[in-house]
Parts: structure tokens; C-alpha cells; sequence
């Protein structure tokens, strides 16, 4: 058996072991890949970016190895992420523990602790700041309708708001909150946080949620409408941890405690903002601060940056690709066959596709083997690449005329030498057409792959519509799109080689 082992592995060609090492350092647990190493994640917004990278100072100052997973989303996946190891740290605040994670609105700190405790996480204590929700409006509109509270936006029904997505279904958010004031206004629209900002200065919104440390709100100069009837709780500013997390970064994260007032949290938001970079912002934390600081700050350089987008953006879509022709064309084969197994499979495949991206990543992310990690998005990229592949194979083996396959019949070749000798040479081009479709799809889904964590081209998007910064945006999004046409390109000239030249012409 062993012996077998050993001469399997040396028929490999280097190319091809390369490629399996690449599946596996992706596809294992992340425990095995790095044991040692911190992982500290972010939500989607500039405040929790700047978090993690002080995070980061910290515990790299403390000896350790760690890495950031920049904008991995909202509440719930990064708290899931950490509760499943996932993470290992990263920014939270109070009163989103107590009101979304806990479902205990107004637990006190020692209750928090506690119930955290029982899951296995810590929480250090407040940085010395209190981010909480408000609602905003430009203060020209503010001024010139009389509002000064949220109250007062009761008679203002024509107001048009635009919310955030969480805000909008969270437990301290619109819904209650609207309820506790009244509101009924006549658009309520879902937008994401920093476009929601630009769409404020533009008028095409006239209220919007805010945290009340956003750099923008000065930046815009926007006026924050007060809780007069104080529904937000408080929000103060923590990092959660597993308490699996060795004895050098435990202190680490709590010499950060009281650091940060709300002045100082706000300035280094808008350091961010201004530089477009978050490290830097956190360099200037700790510029300011007493201690010694143990390697100086050096941005990646762009070209740099790039080469490490597309490199995983390829891994992704690539593994993701071969995994799915691996398993597209046999269901394809099947499915072409009819019957109750065959519209299984195709009725299956397509109701994979209707699942919104998003939901299917945030879906996969409690699971036991996945959570954020690299494998959850090629899985997921994997799933979506199923439905053009098993499809097209289908119907190009379906449409061969029954004279040809009678002929193949009369010449007595066996079923097996049919399928590969004939029906897949002519139903080549169809087949090759769907895995084409299924690679551009691929790529271009690919992108929502740093929403987990996981990188690619889909970092310098997020981080750019974060910063409402459209040179940021086009840094991943063209290289995207030149790589679906590099990959269009590809599989044209893979036409010349595959299809048989009857069938070409």
C-alpha cells in the first residue's frame, strides 16, 4: 500500500504537485495551515479597520505573529468567526454585544463577561470611548425645516432616509427605534455606509444612521440630531477575543484599554480617510503615545499590493474552476440522460444559483469545516460554477442527432467508448461554452471574497467603497475586468485545440 503511495506521488509531474499543495493549504482547517499565527478581523467601516491595525501594532510589538482580514462584514460573521476560531480577534462594542449578539438589552459589563465567558470569549475593557448610532442630516436641511432632535423629524414625512443594511435589522436599530419615535416616513432606502454620505452631500438622501466618531460627519459638515428620547444605549469601544489566545497577546490588547478618547478616535478616522490607509492611521496612535515602537511603518508599495490581489483572486477562481469541471461534467453527463435523476440535478443547480452571494457566504460561515476562511469562498465559487457546466454538458450531449448515435451503435463500439470517442467530441462545443461562462463568472464573483476575509481583488473594492475613494474601487475592478477578458481570451483559443475543426467550421 505504502509502495503504491510512493509511486503515485513520483508520476506527478512538479506542475501538477504544485497545484495540490495549493488545494490543500486551502482547503485544510486553518488550525493546521497556521497554528501560531493571530488572526484579528474587521467590520466594514473605517473606525473597526483602524481597530484591528492597532490591534495588530500591539500584538506584532508583543513577539507575535498576526494577520488582519480587512472588512469581513457585518456583526454576525465576525462574531460567528470567532465563536467557530475562524478569528481570533476584533473591535466590538457594547451595546451591540448586549443588544445583537447576547439578545440581553442592558446587560451590565459583569453580564456581558459572563455570558461571553460561557462561549469561550473575553472581552477586554473599554478603549475610553463611546461610539454610538445617530441619525444625521446636512445641516443647510436641518436648518432650514427647524430639526434639532429626532422628534422633530415626526412631522417631516416626506423626508427621504437612507439606512444602513444592519441598521436596518437590528435589535437597537430602525425598527424599534421608529416605533419608540414614531417615524413613518415615506422612502426608507437600504445603502451602504459610505456611499450612504456621498448620496447625503448629493441630496438624494436626506437622513442617514451614523456612528457618532465618524470623521465624515465634520468632514461634511453635517449636523447629528439629538436622542431625545436616549434609545441608543452606550456603545463603548472593546476588543473580543477567544480566550484560547496565548498569554503574550492577552495583555497586549489590555494595555489598549482607556487609550482613546473620542476626539483622539475621530482624528485617527480621518487620518485614515484622508491617506487611504489604515496602517498609517495606527501608525499615528502609537506616534503619540509613550513606548518605544519596534519596527517603523513602511506601506506596501501598489505593485506589490497587485501582485498579491491577483495572485489569490487566480487561486480562487482557478481551484474553484477545476473542482467544478471536475464534478460539473459526470452530473452533466448524467443530467443529459433525462429522467427523475436528471432534473434532480438540474433542478438542483439552478436553485444553487438563485441563492444570493452574500447569503450563501454567510450561510457557510457557521458551519464546522468552513468559517472564514479561503475554502468557504472556493467552495462557494465552486457551487455557482456548477449550473453553466452541468447544463451546457447536458445539452450538447441532448442535441446529437439519433442517426449519429444509432451509427456509433452499428459499429459496435461499447457505451463508454461512445461517450468519449464521439458524443463528447461533438458535444464539445457546447461543454466548452459552459466552462467558459462558469470561469467568467467565477472571476467576477471572486470578488466578494474579501468579504470573509479570504482577499483578492475584492480588498481594494471594499476598502474603496468604505472610503467613498473611486481610485481605490478601480485599483481591484479593472484588474477584474481585464482578468475576465484574459480569461475569455483563454478559453477561445482552447476552442482551436479541443473542439474538433468540422465542428469549428
Amino acid at each position: 500500500m505504502n509502495a503504491g503511495k510512493a509511486s503515485w506521488s513520483r508520476d506527478l509531474s512538479p506542475g501538477h504537485r504544485r497545484f495540490l499543495l495549493a488545494v490543500a493549504s486551502l482547503l485544510l482547517p486553518a488550525t493546521l495551515v497556521s497554528a501560531d499565527q493571530v488572526i484579528i478581523g474587521s467590520k466594514k467601516f473605517t473606525e473597526s479597520y483602524v481597530l484591528a491595525e492597532i490591534a495588530k501594532r500591539s500584538l506584532e510589538n508583543a513577539g507575535l505573529k498576526v494577520e488582519h482580514r480587512q472588512g469581513m462584514g457585518g456583526t454576525i460573521i465576525l462574531w460567528e468567526a470567532l465563536r467557530g476560531g475562524g478569528i481570533d480577534v476584533y473591535p466590538e462594542y457594547t451595546g451591540t454585544i448586549a443588544e445583537e449578539m447576547l439578545k440581553e438589552p442592558g446587560a451590565s459589563i459583569a453580564q456581558i463577561r459572563n455570558a461571553l465567558s460561557a462561549q469561550g470569549i473575553a472581552m477586554t475593557d473599554d478603549l475610553g470611548f463611546n461610539n454610538t448610532y445617530a441619525l444625521v442630516m446636512r445641516s443647510d436641511r436641518s436648518e432650514q425645516l427647524g430639526l434639532k432632535t429626532i422628534s422633530d423629524l415626526r412631522a417631516h414625512r416626506e423626508l427621504k432616509f437612507g439606512l444602513t443594511h444592519e441598521f436596518l435589522e437590528r435589535r437597537d436599530g430602525w425598527r424599534p427605534m421608529s416605533e419608540r419615535y414614531q417615524l413613518a416616513p415615506s422612502q426608507v432606502l437600504g445603502i451602504d455606509h459610505a456611499l450612504g454620505y456621498a448620496a447625503l452631500a448629493k441630496g438624494e438622501i436626506d437622513v442617514k444612521d451614523a456612528y457618532s466618531t465618524d470623521a465624515k460627519i465634520g468632514d461634511y459638515g453635517l449636523v447629528t440630531l439629538i436622542d431625545d428620547l436616549h434609545f441608543f444605549p452606550q456603545y463603548k469601544a472593546v476588543f473580543l477575543y477567544r480566550k484560547k489566545l496565548s498569554l503574550q497577546a492577552v495583555p497586549a490588547l489590555n494595555d489598549l484599554s482607556n487609550s482613546i478618547d473620542e476626539a483622539r478616535m475621530i482624528r485617527l478616522n480621518s487620518e485614515a480617510e484622508r491617506t487611504k490607509n489604515y496602517a498609517a492611521a495606527a501608525q499615528q496612535f502609537f506616534g503619540t503615545t509613550d513606548g518605544a515602537i519596534t519596527t517603523p511603518f513602511v506601506s506596501e508599495t501598489f505593485r506589490n499590493k497587485l501582485l498579491r490581489w491577483v495572485t489569490r483572486h487566480l487561486e480562487l477562481a482557478g481551484i474553484s474552476l477545476v473542482l467544478a469541471i471536475i464534478v460539473g461534467l459526470p452530473l452533466g453527463i448524467v443530467a443529459s440522460r433525462g429522467g427523475a435523476v436528471g432534473h434532480a440535478i438540474l433542478g438542483a443547480t439552478g436553485v444553487i444559483q438563485t441563492i444570493p452571494s452574500l447569503a450563501l457566504l454567510a450561510l457557510l460561515v457557521p458551519l464546522p469545516f468552513f468559517g472564514i476562511s479561503a475554502r468557504t469562498a472556493i467552495v462557494a465559487l465552486f457551487l455557482y460554477g456548477l449550473l453553466p457546466i452541468v447544463r451546457n454538458t447536458a445539452t450538447g450531449l441532448q442535441d446529437i442527432p439519433r442517426p449519429l448515435r444509432e451509427s456509433a451503435i452499428a459499429l459496435g463500439l461499447t457505451a463508454g467508448q461512445r461517450l468519449r470517442k464521439i458524443f463528447l467530441p461533438l458535444a464539445s462545443r457546447s461543454t466548452l461554452a459552459g466552462i467558459k461562462t462558469s470561469a467568467v463568472i467565477n472571476i467576477g464573483t471572486a470578488t466578494l471574497a474579501a468579504l470573509i476575509g479570504a482577499g483578492g481583488l475584492g480588498e481594494p473594492i471594499i476598502s474603496g467603497l468604505n472610503l467613498n475613494d473611486h481610485v481605490t474601487i478601480l485599483e481591484g475592478a479593472i484588474p477584474a475586468a481585464l482578468l475576465a477578458l484574459l480569461v475569455q481570451f483563454f478559453f477561445d483559443l482552447l476552442d482551436r485545440v479541443l473542439i474538433p475543426r468540422g465542428l469549428r467550421l
